[in-house]
């Protein structure tokens, strides 16, 4: 897990010294908001907009080693940059340009991981809206431990208009009616 740490300090102080507006999403996150658990890899949004991308990823292929073949043009299709940290982590780097990866952004704010592992992570609310939106096995069980430990204080209509909207991308409609049933679910818990 120290490596996991380490690999996110780098991208921090990287995006820092670039300028550019970034924050840990993923298992990073989660162990912020919601239970504290193993992840293998650090996963980051970095706000690149549309038609800039390159500026973006070559500085990062030149800091980090690519984790594929080709990553450039991988993370030009797919907008997302596979790297690898010196000591073999797994560095999973969005190309955020949607508005809602702006706000996402945006709206992150640091956090002190244990024992002086300062990271900029998004926000409870963006956290439950981008797990919701992904929607595997892995995330409704984190997004089960975020509702409980942050129950009362996430801005449901801030996850509920920003997550409607993303899934009519995706065409996942059950996604919201899924987190609806979970938010009752844990509701019922504290009754």
């Amino acid at each position: 897990m120290i490596a996991v740490f380490q690999a996110a300090a780098d991208l921090e102080a990287f995006c820092v010294k670039q300028g550019w507006q970034h924050c840990f999403i993923g298992g990073l996150a989660a162990q912020r908001w919601g239970e504290v658990r193993f992840t293998r890899d650090a996963d980051a949004t970095i706000y690149t907009g549309f038609g800039t991308e390159k500026e973006f990823i070559q500085p990062l292929l030149n800091e980090f080693d690519a984790r594929i073949s080709d990553a450039g043009q991988f993370a030009i299709e797919k907008r997302i940059l596979l790297l690898m940290s010196k000591d073999s982590v797994g560095i999973d780097v969005a190309l955020g340009g949607l508005p809602f990866e702006k706000t996402l952004v945006e709206r992150a704010t640091r956090f002190t991981y244990p024992p002086d592992c300062i990271l900029t992570t998004c926000s409870a609310e963006d956290l439950v809206i981008t797990k919701a939106f992904s929607g595997r096995d892995r995330d409704w069980l984190d997004l089960e431990q975020i509702l409980i430990r942050q129950q009362g204080s996430l801005d449901w209509k801030l996850i509920e208009g920003e997550l409607t909207e993303l899934l009519k991308l995706n065409e996942c409609g059950d996604h919201w009616e899924r987190l609806k049933h979970l938010r009752q679910k844990v509701q019922n818990f504290d009754d």
